[in-house]
């Protein structure tokens, strides 16, 4: 199979989908790589790192027009939808339910399209999200510190306080991957930390490995109002995968947070959590509503591109590999879990959560 790998044009992406690893692994089973000039640079992944694993540096139109397969890590935008077509293996995240002119672009192109975010086990587990999810989740309190800082226009409160002065107040909406992270950053840095989820089993796991250094709730309306009141800085962490993010936070609860407070929503990806909330971008990444400053960038992890880059790759190359050597149907025969990934195939919606958002595009 001929894999192509294109340079990313998402604002502030410098995340790569393959490194030299994957390239040596893929050749060496006998399919031809085509790397975008550049495209690993921003990675700290030079051309003359993949030419010596056997891969052929090209141009983006050549990437797209021969290969069999793209892999990205994220969705393909308005710029770029001119090269999906009918035979087109896509893997990378896609995130399609918080965006219905991306899902109307690949039924109507009849490409194959696998989602990253969407390769689920049987025990639940999010196995090349989960990569990326870690590294949100420590950004979003490191990103969050940031945002209380006057220059960024926020209360001027440090995170973890000093000697006679109270720490900051870190209130973090689900106790997935992305909260489990920002709560132990949240803690590392002297921060008072609250941890909502409706899974009482998370929030056990995090009072026995934190020794109880951190206060948890069972989420509901009522509790998140009052604990959005108090916070300094909200982390919006909420996950259903495949769906649409639920909206938890409305806009009456933020309003009534203090003034110069902060909301880091890791959710955006899926659409946001918080009723305020809307996308930004690396080059723009705040806004303030409400007095409250808002931070929404969907791809966070380009922050830190070399950590993101391995992370990533490390977890998605058995499955890019699994795909070259036997096909999607014949890998997703062998992997249950990358048959979740299928989210586009004959020109209609076939996963089932992402389908429920877009019922026309999954009749066909």
């Amino acid at each position: 199979m001929i894999v192509g790998v294109p340079r990313e044009i998402k604002d502030g992406e410098q995340r790569v989908a393959l490194t030299p690893a994957g390239v040596h692994a893929l050749v060496r089973d006998g399919h031809r790589v085509l790397i975008e000039t550049n495209a690993g640079i921003g990675s700290g992944l030079p051309d003359d790192q993949y030419v010596e694993f056997g891969a052929e540096i090209v141009d983006c139109d050549t990437v797209w027009a021969d290969a069999e397969m793209v892999v990205k890590v994220k969705e393909p935008l308005p710029e770029e939808y001119g090269y999906l077509r009918r035979g087109l293996i896509l893997f990378t995240y896609l995130h399609l339910a918080s965006s219905r002119e991306l899902a109307e672009q690949l039924v109507r192109s009849e490409v194959t399209a696998l989602a990253y975010e969407t390769v689920q086990t049987a025990d639940g587990h999010l196995p090349l999200l989960e990569p990326m999810s870690e590294v949100a989740g420590k950004l979003a309190t490191q990103v969050g510190a940031r945002c209380l800082e006057s220059q960024w226009h926020g209360r001027g409160v440090l995170l973890g306080g000093v000697t006679g002065v109270p720490p900051a107040e870190v209130v973090i909406i689900g106790a997935g991957t992305v909260g489990q992270n920002a709560a132990h950053v949240a803690l590392g840095l002297g921060a008072q930390v609250t941890l909502l989820d409706i899974d009482a089993r998370r929030m056990r796991h995090m009072e026995e490995i934190t020794q109880g250094r951190l206060v948890t709730q069972f989420s509901n309306p009522y509790t998140i109002a009052r604990c959005v009141e108090y916070a300094d800085l909200l982390v919006g962490a909420v996950l259903v995968a495949g769906a649409r993010a639920p909206r938890l936070v409305s806009e009456a609860m933020v309003q009534s947070m203090k003034s110069g407070a902060a909301i880091v929503d890791v959710a955006i990806d899926q659409g946001g959590c918080v009723e305020t909330i809307e996308a930004t971008s690396h080059s723009e990444p705040t806004y303030i509503r409400h007095g409250v400053v808002h931070y929404a960038v969907p791809n966070m992890p380009a922050l830190v591109p070399r950590t993101s880059t391995f992370a990533l790759t490390s977890a998605t190359l058995p499955h890019i590999v699994a795909i070259a050597n036997y096909g999607v149907e014949g890998a997703c025969e062998r992997d249950a879990a990358l048959r979740g990934g299928l989210n586009v195939q004959d020109g209609r919606i076939v996963h089932e959560a992402v389908a429920a958002t877009f019922e026309d595009l999954a009749a066909g």
